[in-house]
C-alpha cells in the first residue's frame, strides 16, 4: 500500500513538472524549462523504480534525466575550471571494463567448446550486419561526416554487457549469449580497427595500430585486472558483485551526460535524425540477428540469443574510442544516443519474448543445458 501511494505520488508529482515545462516552453520561456523537465524524468524514474513491472526501465529514464541537463546546462558537464570532464571518459571506460573481468570466469569460454557452432555464427553475425547495416545508414544519412562516421563505430563495436541481461529476461540461451559477449569483446582490439579503417577510413581519418593499442588500454588490460581480482579475491567476490553494477551504471551515465554537453550544438541540431538513424541500426539488427540464426537452422531460444547479441552493442567502448581519436563531439555521439536506446528497445524485446512461448526443441536444448551444469 506504502509503494503504490509512492508511486501515484511520482508519477503524479512528474506529470505536473512535465506539464509546468511544456507551458514554459510554448510561452516561449523554453531556456528556463530545463529544471522542470530534468524534474519530469528523475520523478518518473522513482515512479518507475517503485513499480515491479517496470523497475527495469528506471535506470534507462535516469539517463535521459541526465542527457537533457546536459542538453540544458552544457557548460556545467564540459569543465570545471580548467579541468575538462572528457579526461574522466577512458578511466570510467575501464572501471566498467574491469568490472566485467570480475564477472567473468572460466566458463564464459566454455561455450566455445560446448557450442561452437552457435558462437561463430553469432560473432560473424554480428561483426558482418551491424557494421554493413551502419556503414549503408552512414553513407545516405546526409549528416556532418563525422557524426556519420559515429553510426559506422557503434557498429564496429563488439557485443555490451546489457545483452547477457536481455537475454535472460527473453529466455533466450544465456550460456551462449555470455560466450559471445565475451569472445567478440576479446576480438575487439583487431576487428573492431579493421573494420572502422575499411569502412570509415574515407570518412575520418583512422590509425588502426593507434586504436587498436586504445582498445587493449580500454578493454583487455582491465578486464584481465578483473580476471585476476576475480582469482586472487574470492571471498570478496560478493562484496564486489553489490558493487560494481552500481558503480558500471553510474558510469555509463556520466559518459553519456559529458558527450551531449560536449556534442550539443550538434545534437540540437541534427538529433531527431541521428536519434531515427540509430534507432533503424538496432532494430535492423535485431532483425537481421534473428534471421541468421533461422537460416542456419537454429531453435527459437537460440535465434533470439542471435538477434540480442547482434543488435546490442557495446557504446561505452565506441565513446572512449571516439574520445582517444579527439572526436567525442561528433564520431561520440552516435554510441552517446545508442546505449539507452538499445536498453529501451532491448527490454521492449525480452518482455514480449518473456511471454511467448519456446518451441519443443528450445525446451529441450534448456533442459539439456540445465542437466549439464548439475
Amino acid at each position: 500500500m506504502k509503494n503504490t501511494s509512492l508511486y501515484k505520488a511520482a508519477l503524479g508529482a512528474a506529470v505536473i513538472a512535465l506539464i509546468a515545462g511544456v507551458v514554459m516552453a510554448f510561452s516561449g520561456n523554453g531556456a528556463q524549462a530545463g529544471p522542470a523537465f530534468i524534474a519530469f524524468f528523475l520523478l518518473l524514474a522513482v515512479g518507475v523504480k517503485i513499480n515491479a513491472t517496470t523497475g527495469r526501465f528506471s535506470y534507462t529514464v535516469l539517463i535521459f534525466a541526465s542527457t537533457v541537463a546536459a542538453l540544458y546546462y552544457p557548460a556545467f558537464f564540459t569543465s570545471w575550471g580548467d579541468f575538462k570532464l572528457s579526461v574522466l571518459l577512458i578511466p570510467l571506460i575501464q572501471i566498467i571494463m574491469f568490472g566485467m573481468g570480475t564477472s567473468m570466469g572460466i566458463n564464459d569460454f566454455v561455450g566455445v567448446v560446448k557450442n561452437p557452432r552457435g558462437v561463430l555464427i553469432g560473432v560473424v553475425s554480428h561483426f558482418i550486419i551491424m557494421p554493413g547495416v551502419g556503414y549503408i545508414l552512414a553513407s545516405i544519412s546526409g549528416l556532418p561526416v563525422e557524426i556519420a562516421a559515429g553510426i559506422v563505430l557503434i557498429g564496429c563495436s563488439p557485443n555490451g554487457m546489457a545483452s547477457n541481461v536481455i537475454s535472460y529476461l527473453a529466455k533466450a540461451n544465456l550460456a551462449l549469449s555470455i560466450t559471445i559477449t565475451a569472445v567478440s569483446t576479446l576480438l575487439s582490439p583487431f576487428v573492431t580497427p579493421m573494420l572502422m579503417g575499411w569502412l570509415a577510413g574515407a570518412m575520418v581519418k583512422i590509425e588502426v595500430t593507434h586504436m587498436m593499442w586504445e582498445i587493449v588500454k580500454m578493454v583487455i588490460l582491465p578486464i584481465g585486472a578483473g580476471l585476476l581480482f576475480n582469482t586472487l579475491f574470492k571471498k570478496q567476490q560478493k562484496i564486489i558483485d553489490v558493487i560494481m553494477p552500481v558503480i558500471s551504471m553510474a558510469g555509463i551515465v556520466i559518459i553519456i551526460t559529458i558527450i551531449v554537453a560536449a556534442g550539443n550544438k550538434n545534437l540540437l541540431t541534427i538529433g531527431p535524425l541521428l536519434l531515427l538513424l540509430v534507432l533503424i541500426h538496432n532494430l535492423c539488427g535485431y532483425t537481421f540477428g534473428y534471421w541468421s540464426g533461422k537460416l542456419f537452422k537454429m531453435n527459437e531460444r537460440d535465434c533470439r540469443t542471435m538477434a540480442i547479441e547482434v543488435g546490442m552493442q557495446n557504446g561505452g567502448l565506441a565513446t572512449g574510442i571516439a574520445q582517444s581519436m579527439g572526436k567525442m563531439a561528433t564520431v561520440g555521439l552516435a554510441p552517446a544516443i545508442f546505449s539507452p536506446l538499445m536498453n529501451i528497445t532491448g527490454s521492449i524485446l525480452a518482455s514480449y519474448w518473456h511471454g511467448k512461448k519456446l518451441d519443443e526443441a528450445s525446451i529441450e536444448a534448456a533442459k539439456t543445458d540445465t542437466v549439464t551444469k548439475h
